[in-house]
């Protein structure tokens, strides 16, 4: 149970809370097609923002989000995830070029190019993030809220198929 129950606006009925940072996260994302198989539903997400480089990286995936309209499929996912997370064996240059490149291969607009109206909406979007992080106080990730309501601890499973049916179980509540 979260310490504050969510507004529905935030959240889909199914979240998964994560960050491009997060290693778990990554290793999550090549199981959330057979998560939503599982579940006969689309999987929301919200990207955490608990710290500097958290923040930075919801920046880049709610820029995605934004253009998208909706959740980046799994295949732009696992590149946002490997541009995050290159490591220190690269420059910020050759970092932000391949940032860059995720978005430009699919005609979208980088981060690093938005003008001031696109800023803002994304400041907005980045705004709904802090306020899942903050009220239903995550410290960790990956999770999943189910109906605003309930925090789903991926650790306790044993597989897919098993937080699959804890998060059947809680939708049906």
């Amino acid at each position: 149970m979260l310490p504050t129950e969510l507004d529905q606006t935030l959240v889909s009925p199914v979240t998964e809370v994560f960050s491009l940072n997060c290693g778990h996260c990554r290793n999550m994302e090549k199981f959330v097609p057979e998560l939503e198989d599982e579940l006969q539903k689309q999987i929301g997400k919200v990207h955490v923002t608990f710290n500097e480089s958290a923040q930075i990286s919801a920046l880049i995936y709610y820029a995605a989000a934004m253009q998208v309209e909706g959740v980046p499929d799994h295949i732009m996912m696992d590149e946002l995830f490997a541009a995050a997370q290159m490591g220190s064996g690269h420059t910020q240059a050759e970092i932000k070029a391949a940032m860059e490149r995720v978005f430009h291969s699919r005609d979208l607009v980088s981060p690093y190019d938005f003008d001031e109206s696109m800023q803002q909406k994304l400041f907005k979007e980045i705004e709904v993030g802090e306020t899942v992080t903050q009220q239903a106080q995550i410290n960790a990730v990956p999770t999943f809220i189910v109906n605003g309501k309930y925090q789903v601890v991926t650790s306790g499973h044993k597989d897919i198929k098993d937080i699959a049916k804890t998060i059947n179980y809680l939708l049906s509540l």
